[in-house]
């Protein structure tokens, strides 16, 4: 497999999956890093004092899954942006713009795509409905079990795939950065993420996310001012350097997604996945009041628009910066198959290009940064993930609400060391894997499962249980199965000659499947439960617009 289809994948793979941070392709380990290694010590640092801090401040349920409520929105927008930016978007995308060019600029875009959704159509119902999770939010009129059942596995599955493809992607990363073993890295970051969420909850994680998102910001930015200072802070300079190194067709957009079907299911992948991913939509929480959970969404899109303006730039600077500079390029990839292949492959681009403006201890600093972005990614995950084990299926379907928060919290506690130890388990395992597929189908399950239902719980009346119940399943059965069809699994995995289902993204048929499915099976039922559910959406409604009734901030 050559550089150009490994990083493909790596890019398609982390735009379908949103903030999931995967990397591709064999790895070139770097020597060690040592101003690196003493800021990413630094950063760890501080983020354990901070979980100790929060850890004293953590009394309840509440406290541990939302903050106690008390965040506001720009530190909430700012968490969001935190964990919205992955390392592999970073990477990844001024990678692809190294590359292709002007082509990477779709992807820049698309990871903006979903967030006008959050802001006029999830965020401020979501809050005034629900308490904890999205699982709240679509069993409020509804049968309790069934909904929360299925609303909590679409959120497991999510979160552990999500964490298979943030934990290779992270043991491959820190290898290359660092030069630590790939073992090593994985259990480092999984021990850290235990640590965190155990002890200081959601606050902890709120922290650690909008301490990153700073770093981050800041050193993407220090590199899009250096490379802008070296042309007047003219684009057209810019541009036309970069046209003379690699011609003008990295101005033209090219076939990246090369027919229809496959953009608009990439679309539909971005526009909905983005709106049913659990570890966002618990963020959403985690603030006072519906507006401070608009302004979130208002703060974060700001934040993340931004910084995926600067990866463009970013890409630019490697083409003019890195490209030929023979410092890093690999030349026995070179010899071999000539053109200019840089060392660690083009994934690499950004770390190169932090070493031309900034020298070695630059560099370092950004290569914590991508470190710390992936703690505070994980750590977010798997928040998320125990929520669902403990408050939707230990609390209410279990124990049919019948606990108490303490009980309920060290079930929490209890469930976030398991997903921890799955998630090295896993990322170890999966080491040598093509997890192309595992990202791809997180993301499709939060498209198909997940958004459909919390949507139209909120917006339609005649929705039901058995709907929504036989509906999501559909959905995520049909998610499942057109990714094991399809090309990435089906060829290139199991080595079939051709794909069955031709796409490499189902999330345009399932979310049909899931949509129509649950329409169709909500209308005609006709049970007495279906008539009581229907009747309780205007009481649900009223409370969803105003928040009268709403969970609210706890006393501190």
């Amino acid at each position: 497999m050559n550089v150009n289809r490994i990083f493909l994948f790596l890019i398609l793979g982390s735009i379908a999956v949103f903030a999931s941070g995967t990397i591709e392709g064999a790895i070139e380990k770097q020597p060690l890093n040592m101003s690196a290694i003493v800021m990413f010590v630094i950063f760890v640092g501080a983020t354990l004092g901070i979980t100790y801090w929060a850890a004293k401040r953590t009394k309840s349920a509440k406290d541990f899954y939302t903050a106690g409520g008390g965040i506001t929105g720009f530190q909430n927008g700012m968490a969001i942006a935190g964990d919205y930016m992955s390392a592999a978007s970073f990477l990844g995308i001024s990678g692809l713009v190294y590359l292709k060019g002007y082509d990477g600029l779709i992807y820049s875009i698309g990871f903006l795509v979903g967030w006008p959704i959050i802001l006029f159509m999830i965020a401020e119902p979501l809050r005034n409905l629900g308490k904890y999770t999205f699982a709240d939010v679509a069993s409020y009129r509804l049968r309790q079990t069934p909904i929360r059942s299925l609303a909590a596995s679409g959120s497991i599955a999510t979160v552990i795939l999500y964490l298979i493809a943030q934990m290779v992607g992270s043991g491959k990363l820190i290898q290359l950065l660092f030069g630590l073993q790939y073992e090593v890295a994985v259990i480092l970051v999984g021990v850290l993420m235990i640590l965190y969420v155990t002890f200081g909850g959601m606050l902890a994680t709120t922290w650690v996310q909008i301490i990153k998102a700073f770093l981050l910001l800041s050193g993407a930015t220090f590199m899009a001012i250096a490379v802008m200072a070296h042309y007047d802070f003219s684009f057209g300079a810019l541009f036309a350097h970069a046209t003379e190194l690699k011609g003008v067709e990295i101005m033209s957009p090219g076939g990246l997604v090369s027919d229809p079907v496959s953009a608009i299911s990439l679309a539909v992948a971005l526009m909905f996945g983005t709106a049913g991913l659990p570890h966002i939509l618990m963020r959403f929480f985690t603030v006072a009041d519906a507006k401070e959970a608009r302004k979130s969404v208002f703060f974060a899109t700001g934040f993340i628009g931004y910084f995926y303006i600067l990866t463009f730039i970013i890409g630019f600077g490697a083409i003019v910066m890195v490209f030929q500079n023979p410092a890093y390029l690999d030349m026995a990839k070179q010899a071999i198959s000539g053109g200019s292949p840089i060392l660690g492959g083009n994934n690499m681009a950004a770390i190169h290009l932090s070493h031309a403006v900034g020298g070695d201890f630059f560099l370092g600093f950004i290569s914590a940064v991508a470190f710390a972005t992936i703690l505070a990614v994980v750590s977010g995950l798997t928040l998320a993930g125990a929520s669902a084990i403990s408050h939707d299926l230990y609390a209410s379907v279990i124990k049919k609400g019948q606990v108490d928060s303490v009980k309920e919290m060290k079930v929490s506690k209890i469930a976030t060391v398991v997903l921890g130890i799955v998630a090295i388990i896993m990322g170890i395992m999966f080491e040598k894997q093509n997890i192309a597929f595992v990202v791809g189908l997180a993301f499709a399950i939060a498209a198909s499962a997940n958004f459909p239902i919390l949507f139209l719980s909120m917006y339609w009346k005649k929705l039901t249980t058995r709907g929504a119940v036989i509906g999501g399943s559909l959905g995520l059965a049909t998610a499942v199965l057109l990714v094991i069809l399809g090309p990435i699994v089906w060829v290139q995995i199991l080595g079939n000659a051709e794909a069955i289902f031709p796409y490499k993204y189902p999330a345009l048929f399932s979310v049909s499947v899931s949509f129509i499915g649950i329409w169709f099976f909500s209308i005609t039922d006709n049970s007495h439960d279906a008539q009581a559910e229907r009747e309780a959406f205007e009481a649900q409604y009223i409370r969803s617009q105003t928040g009268i009734g709403a969970e609210g901030a706890s006393e501190h």
